[in-house]
């Protein structure tokens, strides 16, 4: 094999079980890993997502350039630095976070609480993205987006999405190599074709939609924030697969592989928004930040080949990380485990029910509870491993149990301090106090809680029985 294939691809001798199920319910053996940049090769396709058309769009119509680049480098450092960590426990481990949480403060059953939480994040965001290329396909050939027409383009787009993924990363560096190059060959005709026919706005032009205030900082502060946490979590459900003794450098480096395609995707979506929006009327800003409606616009039936393309790179992320998460939920709860790729056909179920019935119409809310959620849950993990472990030795820093039967059902502390941390976030989504601080409240109360309980408890609900079969330089504090 020459060394570019050494870099670029991951283990061939490999069963096709093994390729299916991509070790969802267990730990990631030592000869299943893959080099980095083939990691960072199929987490491109997150990186050119839709969506961060418009999160960019949504960053300056907020505040405005230069102003946007504030909260755009919270996030970059931010999900750097989380993702880094988070990637390096899960690889050492060669466990998933679904599969972390169990021994990270939270217990089996206590893990599952979070697992489902984690799978609606992605049956929401596969409808997101989902929704955006059967807008695309729909607007092209006159079907009523909400019509039968438009369901069945949604649930016949994601069907064929399914076929990419059903290896796992297998399929889906076999997806992404062929995808990156189609990918930049389309988007490459598309700013060709807006140069030529449209007058492109430049940064200097890039007026936010209302004055900049402290209340619109926040805002755009609290858009990064959603995202800060969770693309670090998605990125280590593909980072778990790094060999065991990669170090910080090397998860930052895969972070960083995946964040600087996608700030190139956020700054051109504010490009594309404003360039578009002199020649729009109605419901303009709504419209330019709209991807489905833009390429199409921009480049015709091209645009709509572009973002089927775009769709079916980011999705094969939402069906197989919403997989494992219910795959883990599944498994704690019912002791079930019909196999990955089922739990993945039923990502897409939820999905196609859920856009039939306009579920996308509660897409603020849905995204600022989970958010919470998301963010406390990641928080308290962290603080779990690199504090109460680490710093006060309450349980062992050297390994992460996760089989039922050395774990308590529930770990109070993980529990409790996750609901008190989301009841204060909760209370600034019914507008107690203002929304785009709920997340920050939340994310800092859940750890410090979460520590002081595990103290308090001195770690006894960590192990229902201590595995003989680990090896530890732990001792057990008495």
């Amino acid at each position: 094999m020459s060394k570019w294939k050494e870099w670029f691809q991951g283990p061939q001798d490999i069963t096709k079980a093994e390729a299916v199920e991509d070790y969802s319910v267990g730990r990631v053996p030592s000869r299943y890993r893959w080099p980095i940049a083939a990691i960072i090769l199929v987490l491109l396709g997150n990186s050119t997502a839709m969506f961060f058309f418009t999160y960019g769009a949504e960053f300056a119509y907020t505040v405005g350039w230069p102003t946007m680049l504030i909260p755009i480098f919270y996030f970059f450092v931010g999900a750097t630095i989380i993702g880094a960590c988070t990637m390096k426990i899960a690889s050492k481990e060669g466990l998933s976070m679904s599969l972390l949480t169990r021994g990270l403060g939270f217990g089996y059953l206590g893990s599952a609480v979070t697992s489902l939480i984690y799978a609606v994040n992605y049956i929401f965001y596969f409808i997101f993205e989902g929704t955006i290329v059967t807008h695309a396909i729909a607007n092209y050939a006159g079907i009523g987006i909400n019509s039968i027409g438009g369901i069945a383009i949604f649930a016949g787009l994601g069907f064929i999405t399914i076929w990419f993924v059903w290896k796992g990363m297998s399929s889906m560096q076999f997806l992404q190599t062929w995808g990156v190059p189609i990918f930049l060959i389309l988007f490459l005709v598309g700013l060709y074709n807006l140069s030529v026919n449209y007058d492109v706005i430049g940064v200097a032009s890039w007026m936010p939609s209302n004055n900049v205030t402290a209340t619109t900082m926040w805002m755009a502060l609290n858009m990064a924030n959603g995202q800060l946490v969770f693309q670090g979590l998605l990125a280590t459900d593909y980072g778990r697969f790094a060999k065991p003794n990669i170090t910080y450098k090397g998860t930052a480096t895969i972070m960083v592989g995946m964040l600087i395609p996608m700030l190139a995707v956020i700054f051109l979506g504010a490009m594309l928004a404003y360039t578009l929006l002199p020649t729009l009327d109605n419901n303009a800003y709504a419209l330019a930040s709209d991807p489905g409606f833009v390429f199409p616009i921009v480049m015709g039936i091209l645009g709509v080949v572009f973002a089927i393309v775009t769709q079916i790179r980011i999705n094969v992320m939402n069906l197989y990380s919403g997989s494992l998460a219910l795959s883990n939920t599944m498994d704690s709860v019912f002791n079930y485990r019909p196999g990955r790729q089922w739990w993945m056909i039923a990502v897409w179920l939820l999905g196609v029910i859920f856009y039939a019935v306009n579920v996308l119409q509660y897409m603020n809310t849905f995204l600022a509870i989970t958010g919470i959620l998301t963010n406390t849950w990641v928080f308290i993990i962290l603080a779990d491993y690199y504090i109460c472990r680490k710093v006060f030795k309450l349980a062992p820093s050297d390994f992460v149990e996760y089989r039922q039967e050395y774990l308590h059902s529930w770990n109070p502390a993980g529990i409790i301090s996750l609901s008190a941390a989301v009841f204060i976030g909760a209370l600034g989504v019914l507008d107690v106090y203002p929304i785009y601080y709920a997340s920050f409240f939340a994310m800092l109360t859940g750890p410090v809680l979460h520590v002081m309980i595990s103290v308090m408890t001195k770690g006894r609900y960590y192990f229902s029985k201590f595995p003989t079969d680990v090896e530890t330089s732990w001792t057990a504090r008495l």
